[in-house]
C-alpha cells in the first residue's frame, strides 16, 4: 500500500485537471482494504478508478482510495454458461477483450468504456443496448464503515439507468468493490439491435456476427465518435440521455420530425442528449480552454488549461439552454466533486 500527502490527481482524472488530494492511498491488493480504512480514518473518502467519470471543481480535502490491484480473470464453465471472477482493479476494456477472444458473449457491446472493473457496477455502465446489470451475478466489496467484506447479489444492487445502490446516499463512498462475478455465454447470440451498431456491421459485410465482430465494430464506432483522453481531456459522455413520457415525445416529434428516439418497455422514450445539444447549437462551441467536441456534442473537453469550474459553468449553460429550447432538463452523467449546491 502506498500513502501520499497532498498528492496531485492530474494523472488520475481524464479531464487532466491538476487538483490535489489531501491524502492518496493506493491499494495493490484487496487484502490492504483494512489498512486503507485505518489510513483514511476521520476523513471524507473518495474511491477512484481511472477517473474517467469525474469532474473535480477543487482540491479534495479527504482521502482518495485508488484500487490498483490487477490480476488474472478466473472462470468456471457450467454448460453453456461461463462464470467469471474479475479483480476490481483490472482495466475494464481488457476484461472485454479477453472474453471476446475466447468467444464468450455478453459484454462485447461494452468495449472501450474507460475505467476499472470495480466502477462498472457503480455506474451500471452501458452501451449499444447492453448494461453490466444484464450479466452481473454479484460483486464483493469492502465496507469502510463496518470493516467487513460483503457480497451484493445482482438483485441487491438496485440497478437503473446509470444507477446502482452504490450511488445512493447511504452507500456512496462506503463500499470499495474488489471483485465482480459475471455470467457470460459460450455460444450466445450477440445483441445487435442498436441502430449504429447494426449499420456498422452491415458496412463491414457481416451477416452473422460473433462476439469479436461486435467488439471490433463497437470499438471502431467509439474511436470515430469519442476523443482519446490521452490527447484531449474529457470524460466521455458528460450527460445522460433523458427519458420522456409519451405525450412529451409526441409533442417534440411533431416539432422535430428528425429527432431520434428509442422506445422503452414502460411506454416512455429515451432521447439522445447529444442530438439535443447539437440541435441547440453547442456542437463545436469553444470558450477559452473549454468546449464541446466538434464530432460529438455529448462530450465536453479541456483543451489544456481549463479548470473544473470552467467546465462545470459550460455544462450549466448547456443545461439551461436545452431546457429553454426543448423543455428537457439534462442530467450530468459525470460525478462532480464537491457536489454543487443545486445538485
Amino acid at each position: 500500500m502506498e500513502v501520499r500527502e497532498h498528492y496531485s490527481l492530474k494523472r488520475h482524472n481524464t479531464f487532466g485537471l491538476d487538483v490535489k488530494a489531501r491524502r492518496y492511498i493506493r491499494l495493490e491488493s484487496p487484502d490492504e482494504s483494512e489498512a486503507a480504512a485505518e489510513a483514511a480514518r476521520g476523513m471524507p473518502i473518495l474511491f477512484l478508478g481511472e477517473g474517467s467519470n469525474i469532474l473535480f471543481l477543487d482540491d479534495f480535502d479527504g482521502a482518495v482510495i485508488h484500487l490498483d490491484a490487477d490480476g488474472p480473470i478466473r472462470f468456471e464453465e457450467r454448460g453453456d454458461d461461463i462464470l467469471l471472477d474479475i479483480p476490481g482493479g483490472k482495466r475494464w476494456h481488457d476484461v472485454v477483450e479477453e472474453t471476446v477472444r475466447r468467444g464468450w458473449s455478453g459484454i462485447e457491446n461494452l468495449a472501450l468504456i474507460p475505467g476499472k472493473a470495480a466502477t462498472a457496477p457503480v455506474q451500471n455502465i452501458g452501451a449499444y443496448g447492453r448494461e453490466i446489470a444484464d450479466v452481473l451475478e454479484s460483486c464483493k466489496a469492502y465496507d469502510f464503515q463496518t470493516g467487513r467484506f460483503r457480497t451484493f447479489r445482482a438483485e441487491e444492487c438496485r440497478f437503473g439507468y446509470r444507477h446502482s445502490i452504490f450511488k445512493e446516499p447511504e452507500y456512496r463512498d462506503r463500499f470499495l468493490i474488489t471483485f465482480l462475478r459475471l455470467r457470460l455465454r459460450k455460444n450466445g447470440t450477440p445483441l445487435t439491435d442498436y441502430g449504429s451498431l447494426r449499420r456498422e456491421l452491415e458496412r463491414r459485410g457481416i451477416v452473422r456476427p460473433g462476439p469479436l465482430d461486435v467488439f471490433e465494430a463497437v470499438s471502431a464506432i467509439r474511436r470515430r465518435k469519442l476523443p482519446d483522453p490521452a490527447r484531449i481531456g474529457n470524460a466521455g459522455s458528460f450527460f445522460k440521455n433523458p427519458v420522456v413520457d409519451a405525450d412529451a415525445y409526441r409533442s417534440l416529434s411533431n416539432r422535430y420530425p428528425d429527432m431520434p428516439a428509442y422506445p422503452l418497455p414502460d411506454g416512455r422514450y429515451k432521447i439522445p442528449a447529444g442530438w439535443l445539444i447539437e440541435k441547440a447549437g453547442w456542437k463545436g462551441y469553444r470558450r477559452g480552454d473549454v468546449g464541446v467536441h466538434p464530432r460529438q456534442a455529448l462530450v465536453l473537453v479541456n483543451y489544456g488549461g481549463a479548470t473544473g469550474r470552467e467546465i462545470y459553468r459550460l455544462s450549466q449553460d448547456i443545461v439551461r439552454d436545452v431546457e429553454d429550447k426543448f423543455g428537457i432538463r439534462l442530467e450530468r452523467e459525470v460525478r462532480v466533486i464537491p457536489p454543487p449546491p443545486e445538485d
